[in-house]
């Protein structure tokens, strides 16, 4: 009996051992988001995102992650292995794209944001960001372009746990550190000697050298796009007007040079009349903000190709928190004047057919509610419901340099598509209500119109 219970446990030892060397060991880390096999979406509308009229009856092929065909029923052929996805009464779009965010740290408003710099952990900003991409990508935003990080490089972190597929969120085009001059908008001002004084490493750079030394290690650790601050802003502290200059032209085009040497772009935020036009003379791809724009002004960017990404979003926030008390002294009458103007600017930049891109400066306004911006452009800028959507989608993914792969619903692009309920030529606001996100051939949101 003794060796019949010993033989018994040996047999249950070998037979949880060949158990446990027979499975497949779990995976250390996950795989990368991309769509595997052949998806048909069918829809009441397309929209494309090249400016062209609506499409009814639509249908778009999705082979793995990239878009294979797209147009009316009948003149699409839909392969026999497909499944087929019927989202009924809603219009396709290509996801959006917000060309200016701040992913990481607290939004504008959170009363525990007051001092966060010191009070917060020094993670504590990313592990907010991962939220905030989650927002972001549910909203219909499939792509960002995140304009400066507080951190040591918190939003490449986050960018690479996205694209990894450790969490959530859109594909981020990162900035890194911000340059600015020291004590300027760029730069953390309002606090004691010696507790903030960063350097190159930190984006605060003077005279050419030091500008081209800091774009150099934004690069180095993998910076996709230079961010800078061209003219004072309205949310920091010690500096004067809102609009006025701070980097020289001299800096400004040094600054350039060197970003498109090593193939990068410059975003320049630029509230001021004369650094928006110093800014677009030096080469920058983009005005962030624009807010004191001229009529000269826009015609020179026009003529250069500068792009305005208006953010009348934040303009909108940085108001209603100046008016609700949330904004106390200089930084509430910045607010209120820099409102003011930015109403004028986007009817001055339409008029003038300043090429546009869409932008929010989410992070001074909550993320996830990216798409109100689109109301905006429509009622203060009078730009049609279609442009509106044009500038979040193909002039958006041209600024980028992303027109190849994003921006449309055309065979060859990646398959970043959104569906909103019911017609956003008809009701702009449609675009705040998405019910379907794809990303990279990955369905992350569907629910019923």
């Amino acid at each position: 009996m003794k060796n019949l219970r010993l033989l018994s446990l040996l047999t249950l030892m070998l037979s949880v051992w060949t158990l446990g060397v027979s499975q497949t060991p779990p995976r250390l880390t996950p795989e990368p988001p991309i769509g595997k096999g052949v998806v048909v979406l069918k829809a009441a509308r397309l929209i494309d995102g090249t400016g062209a009229p609506a499409i009814t009856n639509a249908v778009v092929v999705i082979d793995d992650n990239r878009i294979a065909a797209a147009g009316r029923a009948g003149s699409v052929n839909i392969p026999l292995n497909a499944k087929v996805i019927d989202l009924g009464d809603v219009t396709l779009m290509p996801g959006f794209i917000d060309m200016h965010t701040h992913l990481i740290g607290r939004v504008l408003g959170d009363p525990a944001g007051e001092n966060a710099l010191v009070r917060d952990y020094a993670s504590f900003g990313a592990i907010l960001g991962v939220k905030h991409a989650r927002d972001t990508l549910m909203a219909g935003f499939t792509t960002v372009r995140n304009v400066g990080a507080d951190g040591p490089f918190h939003d490449l972190a986050l960018r690479k746990a996205i694209d990894e597929g450790w969490t959530e969120g859109p594909r981020i085009v990162a900035a890194g550190h911000s340059l600015g001059i020291r004590g300027g908008h760029c730069d953390d001002n309002g606090y004691r000697p010696g507790m903030f004084d960063p350097g190159i490493e930190d984006g605060i750079a003077d005279g050419p050298d030091q500008v081209r030394a800091a774009v150099r290690y934004q690069i180095k650790y993998g910076a996709d796009v230079i961010k800078t601050c061209a003219t004072a802003g309205v949310l920091s502290e010690g500096s004067a007007a809102v609009g006025v200059t701070q980097y020289t032209y001299e800096e400004l085009k040094a600054m350039v040079d060197e970003a498109t040497k090593l193939g990068r772009k410059v975003a320049a935020h630029a509230h001021g009349t004369e650094g928006i036009k110093i800014a677009s003379r030096a080469g920058v791809a983009s005005i962030e903000h624009g807010s004191f724009m001229d009529e000269e002004g826009a015609r020179l960017m026009k003529t250069n190709g500068t792009y305005l990404v208006p953010t009348l979003s934040a303009a909108e926030g940085v108001e209603r928190a100046a008016k609700t008390g949330v904004l106390k002294a200089l930084r509430a009458e910045k607010a209120i004047a820099a409102a003011a103007a930015v109403r004028n600017a986007i009817k001055l930049a339409v008029a003038n057919k300043v090429p546009i891109a869409f932008g929010t400066d989410a992070g001074v306004v909550p993320h996830g509610t990216n798409a109100h911006e689109f109301q905006l452009l429509v009622e203060w800028g009078g730009m049609s419901n279609m442009d509106a959507i044009v500038a979040a989608t193909s002039s958006a993914a041209k600024l980028l340099g992303w027109e190849k792969n994003a921006g449309s619903l055309t065979p060859g692009k990646w398959a970043d598509i959104i569906a909103v309920p019911g017609d956003p030529l008809r009701d702009i606001r449609a675009t705040e209500r998405v019910v379907f996100v794809m990303k990279n051939g990955v369905i992350f949101k569907q629910q019923a119109p």
